[in-house]
């Protein structure tokens, strides 16, 4: 099957920086926009860098000029580069994508989440 696998979080102190990375795995045929969100604790999952159907790429307020997403197509993998951090900004963070995957004669695409990274932001 396919999968995406985020690697990169930890604990940092404010004023930091991490980078996340989200890794597509398996049998892809192709990978659409890849996206971050994240979740608080208490707190609903939020977009965090989204794609729209343009490919402009979609900054949520509270993070616009402290992160930034890359991809690397060669590898099926996007990053995500956190700048400045704050404590607001723990969260574990996901990425999301759909990915297209041959199985047998067949061609599928599935919307695909990953396992999360928790990044911790210390005061």
């Amino acid at each position: 099957q396919v999968q995406l696998v985020e690697s990169g979080g930890g604990l940092v102190q404010a004023g930091g920086s991490l980078k996340l990375s989200c890794a597509a795995s398996g049998n892809i045929f192709s990978v659409g926009p890849m996206d971050w969100y994240r979740q608080a604790p208490g707190r609903q999952r939020e977009p965090v860098a989204t794609t729209t159907s343009g490919g402009t790429i979609n900054y949520v307020d509270s993070v616009k000029g402290r992160f930034t997403i890359s991809r690397d197509n060669a590898k099926n993998t996007v990053y995500l580069q956190m700048n400045f951090l704050k404590p607001e900004d723990t969260a574990v963070y996901y990425c999301n994508a759909d990915l297209t995957y041959r199985d047998s004669d067949q061609i599928h695409t599935l919307n695909t989440w990953g396992q999360g990274t928790l990044v911790t932001v210390s005061s």
